[in-house]
């Protein structure tokens, strides 16, 4: 096949030229190659496309016919081969992404309109989603999840802060049932419960004392898969959510949320951008990559875990 192009494409010369050298001369070998490769292509065939004099060469019947039907092809094939090119040099084309409600929330929809302006012939397409897609089966460019759910053989770019769980529930609920002051005292209370996607198991709510993990099974009326039902039936008083700090920070400074048991509430590592490899990175996905990391310094001053920044693998 590759034989075969080559031929098409030298055949196409020689009519638009009407002279091996000048044919030559535009493909770049000599005119005894050029001769060669069509009369292979015409052998391979069966069909004589050209008729050559010692001072000429022109198409033959069959020739004029082929050419007029393989030339609109080859032009497409070149335009396409550019267009690539313009691909390999600028970004530009179709950016699909997966991710949290609370990733594109916080991490992609603050920054969207400006990366958009910055690079207009880009195209976004955001897939929300709470399992943890396979972004090469699934046909995503990158996707954006929490440092601690990633895959080692990703590779993986911090784009926010740590991320901090937190304990609430509503003055109401707390004026009937008390506040607890301990993590082990969730027990004896009605507690919001997260069913993870990916698993379909409750999630059990883990602490810090004294430097060690803490992991408490809780129990409670509501269990949801989707942490906007976990604020809204907090805020109706059916119960204690724990859930990460951003989604309720509104509330709690309007104290129609209460945070308990802050000293045990921990941290876990914040959003990583994270693909499949470094090679060959599409400049549409490594706009991105560095549109976000450029905007790290405003929002995490502290630089923390600086070397996932860098692009490191996920741990």
């Amino acid at each position: 096949m590759r034989d075969d192009l080559a031929g098409l494409r030298a055949l196409l010369c020689v009519a638009e030229k009407k002279s091996f050298t000048a044919a030559a001369a535009e493909l770049r070998v000599t005119p005894s190659a050029v001769s060669q490769t069509i009369r292979a292509l015409e052998d391979r065939i069966g069909v004589r496309l050209l008729a050559r004099t010692t001072r000429n060469v022109g198409l033959t019947e069959a020739g004029a016919q082929f050419v007029a039907r393989i030339s609109p092809a080859l032009h497409q094939i070149d335009e396409a081969l550019e267009s690539l090119g313009e691909l390999r040099s600028r970004p530009s084309g179709l950016l699909r992404l997966t991710m949290l409600r609370t990733g594109y929330m916080d991490v992609v929809r603050p920054i969207l309109a400006r990366f958009l302006a910055e690079y207009p012939d880009v195209r976004v397409d955001i897939s929300l989603d709470e399992t943890l897609s396979n972004i090469v089966a699934e046909g995503f460019d990158a996707g954006l999840r929490l440092g601690h759910t990633l895959d080692r053989e990703m590779i993986a770019v911090r784009v926010s802060v740590d991320q901090r769980l937190v304990v609430v529930g509503s003055p109401s609920y707390f004026a009937a049932r008390g506040k607890p002051t301990h993590p082990r005292e969730l027990h004896a209370h009605d507690c919001i419960n997260l069913r993870m996607p990916t698993r379909g198991t409750v999630e059990r709510w883990r602490f810090v004392e004294n430097g060690k993990d803490l992991e408490i099974a809780v129990d409670g009326h509501v269990v949801t898969n989707d942490g906007a039902v976990l604020v809204d039936a907090a805020l109706d008083g059916l119960g204690l959510a724990y859930i990460f700090e951003k989604m309720v920070t509104r509330h709690v400074a309007e104290k129609t949320l209460v945070r308990v048991l802050d000293k045990y509430c921990p941290q876990f590592p914040g959003y990583f951008l994270y693909y499949p490899s470094r090679v060959n990175i599409a400049p549409k996905l490594k706009a991105l990559v560095d549109f976000l990391k450029s905007g790290q310094g405003r929002h995490d001053p502290t630089r923390a875990q600086a070397s996932r920044a860098k692009g490191k693998p996920a741990s």
